[in-house]
């Protein structure tokens, strides 16, 4: 006997000796959450990941843990981490096959729970490892150390890990606030989380009487006198809050969050369970009020094929503070951060930065007569209708958006110097596809509204470009916090930018995009309209916010809205702005655009000719059949313009722009008129925005068509 007792203790100090405390945790174990706030850094927009909450010990009132103790393993602080009799009964249960019940103290429990390489199975080696464990932690920790752990380890039901997260999911409080009957049911329910979850009918009778069990365990254990037990009364419980589930667009504001903390080096991992603190960019305000613009001014009736986009950019910081991406009931991916559609004639303006930029000036005077030949263009490039507007200057081009002055532009700057400009606007270089063609100053490039707001803000920034993103900083689980520091980029000299936007300025005053009109304050913009209205723009800002509105059909056909007809980019895209920026900028000071250069002739906003007012876009007859819309795409165009792009890079054949709608003269077509209706899906587009501009152009780059009323 004596010889078998030396083997057993020699076993045992092997034992010992050949097991460790693990040196990791298991991940679950210790996951915390992220959250996700508005920019107000208080408003919740999301949480992701584990609900749990660390706390510290002293945040947990003092009967809370002791309401714990009695209830599962009385004897804590006395013991040596495990209980003698508890584990024999927790020995014999598992050697026989029964249920295992009790035994395992609140050490052998964190132990099972926190430490990696612990299987929950129920065998006899298991056990015996997790009280060598157990012993071990017990001997090298203190004893609240060890309580802390388990505290916020444990799983208590209705998804709360951990007694912070139990204590607001039950009670709608924090721990510290929780009263003596509340912390004893939190420990009822360690035992059967999920039976005491909600309980009712049997479950609840099961459930007072174990709370009921807990305050007589306490009152055993001296936590509570026998008054002040027989005072206690059951709690009322909160009714559970269902998950956490994201409406409306804060899916699409979760998924920009995620994609931009994964393209900052921030793993799906980390976001589930590092219990980040993020703060965006996103104005809750704003966002209401983007959301109500588009559907306040869109009628009834209008086609769920019609998609609306809408995005607001900080200038001076690159924060997307606003955005509009549609129905995530319906659509997988949003309006505005997703799809990508033809810029049309809202690409202008950088071809005219570019060249303001490299020693032209706004008298500079271009060839508008139509049709214009480029050596480059296999076809004529005409204007919307065929009209010529003789030799004109800069803001007379932009003004009235027309084509073929902007053709000859991009010819005299360099295609390479527009395609640069872009690109430094914050244009990917992937998508300015077309650079060599002559129509590429037309916007044959698609791009979404997030980016095209952003690469107009480079204007009311003195010609800087911030980069635009959604976050403002993030706060990891020790409380190190990284603020988001964007990049900037010049992309044109000061004066160049001020006179680009004074030329935009005569857009809203008198050209094509007068229905965007503030009353209050000065506004540049440009309309967009891409052949047939495929997609329509109107991009637009002040000192203090760039916001873009695109339109378009998921079905890449011509956007018509009922009572409204065909559109442009000048009628709902500019209201819908107008909209929005009537009540974003309700309130802010006014400020003023910097003063153009002086180039010593009359007033720009006066037109030089009988025949130089815009002209109003006629619209293509209209198309009742977009309730049944073709998914087949169009013929592309002859010289490969680029299609326009959905999320997953889907593509769209694109049109051109739309001040006019003659895509006739096959390649270089670059559409119509600068304000016309939108699409959906990634649609491609061009417009030449001419205010109210009729047919005033044949296409550029595409198919040979016949304009209406041809």
């Amino acid at each position: 006997m004596g010889a078998g007792i030396l083997v057993l203790v020699g076993l045992f100090a092997v034992a010992w000796a050949m097991t460790p405390i693990p040196d990791t945790t298991q991940k679950q174990a210790t996951a915390q959450g992220s959250v996700i706030y508005y920019r107000d850094g208080r408003t919740v927009l999301a949480r992701q990941g584990v609900d749990r909450k660390v706390v510290e010990l002293d945040k947990v009132p003092k009967h809370v843990r002791e309401a714990v103790i009695a209830a599962e393993n009385r004897s804590f602080y006395e013991d040596a981490g495990v209980s003698a009799k508890g584990t024999a009964r927790a020995l014999w249960s598992t050697v026989t096959g029964q249920q295992l019940q009790g035994g395992s103290t609140i050490t052998q429990q964190l132990v099972r729970n926190y430490y990696s390489g612990l299987s929950q199975e129920r065998s006899v080696t298991r056990k015996f490892k997790e009280i060598l464990i157990a012993m071990k932690v017990d001997q090298s920790k203190p004893k609240d150390w060890v309580l802390e752990q388990y505290l916020n380890t444990i799983y208590f039901g209705r998804g709360a890990n951990g007694v912070q997260s139990a204590a607001r999911a039950y009670f709608g409080k924090d721990v510290e606030d929780l009263d003596v009957a509340e912390g004893a049911y939190l420990a009822a329910v360690i035992q059967q989380p999920s039976r005491f979850a909600d309980p009712e009918g049997a479950d609840l009778q099961a459930a007072r009487y174990r709370w009921k069990s807990v305050i007589d365990a306490m009152r055993e254990t001296g936590a509570l006198s026998a008054e002040e037990a027989s005072a206690q009364k059951f709690p009322e419980l909160v009714a559970p809050k269902k998950p956490f589930e994201l409406k409306g667009q804060a899916r699409y504001m979760l998924q920009q969050v995620t994609d931009e903390l994964n393209r900052r080096g921030y793993t799906d991992e980390e976001i589930n369970s590092g219990g980040l603190k993020i703060v965006s960019t996103f104005d809750k305000k704003l966002m209401t009020t983007a959301e109500r613009a588009v559907k306040a001014t869109l009628p009834d009736g209008t086609s769920q094929k019609v998609r609306t986009g809408l995005a607001a950019v900080d200038p001076a910081t690159g924060e997307v503070v606003a955005f509009y991406g549609g129905n995530p009931e319906r659509y997988a991916y949003d309006n505005a951060f997703s799809a990508k559609v033809m810029a049309g004639s809202t690409f202008k303006p950088y071809t005219l930065a570019a060249a303001l930029d490299n020693g032209f000036d706004l008298s500079t005077r271009v060839d508008g007569n139509s049709p214009l030949r480029v050596a480059s263009a296999d076809k004529p490039i005409p204007n919307d209708s065929g009209r010529s507007y003789g030799r004109i200057d800069l803001v007379q081009a932009t003004q009235n958006s027309v084509n073929t002055a902007f053709v000859d532009l991009g010819q005299k700057v360099g295609l390479d110097k527009v395609a640069a400009t872009a690109e430094k606007a914050g244009i990917p270089a992937a998508q300015l596809t077309q650079k060599d063609a002559a129509s590429f100053p037309l916007g044959v490039s698609s791009v979404s509204a997030v980016q095209n707001a952003s690469g107009f803000s480079t204007f009311a920034n003195k010609g800087v470009h911030v980069e635009a993103h959604v976050l403002k900083s993030i706060t990891d689980g020790e409380g190190h916090k990284e603020v988001v520091k964007p990049v900037s980029t010049k992309v044109v000299g000061e004066q160049a930018a001020a006179d680009t936007t004074y030329a935009m300025q005569q857009v809203v005053k008198y050209g094509t995009g007068t229905a965007a009109r503030l009353y209050d304050r000065p506004v540049a913009g440009k309309t967009g309209t891409t052949d047939d209205s495929r997609s329509v723009w109107f991009n637009g800002f002040t000192p203090q916010l760039a916001v873009a509105v695109n339109m378009f059909r998921d079905d890449n056909k011509t956007v018509t809205v009922p009572g409204y007809g065909t559109q442009f980019g000048g009628q709902l895209p500019a209201q819908i702005w107008r909209a929005f920026m009537t009540e974003a900028m309700a309130g802010k000071p006014v400020e003023e655009f910097p003063e153009p250069s002086d180039y010593g002739w009359d007033d720009y906003s006066t037109f030089r000719d009988p025949g130089d007012e815009p002209q109003q876009d006629a619209s293509p007859p209209v198309d009742d059949g977009w309730s049944t819309p073709s998914t087949a795409p169009e013929e592309p165009f002859s010289d490969g313009w680029p299609p326009s792009q959905g999320p997953g890079d889907n593509p769209q054949d694109g049109r051109n722009d739309q001040n006019g709608r003659n895509d006739q003269n096959g390649p270089n077509d670059f559409g119509r008129r600068g304000d016309q209706s939108e699409q959906s899906d990634p649609p491609s587009s061009q417009e030449s925005d001419q205010p109210f501009a009729r047919n005033d152009q044949a296409p550029v780059n595409g198919p040979d068509r016949t304009a209406p009323g041809n």
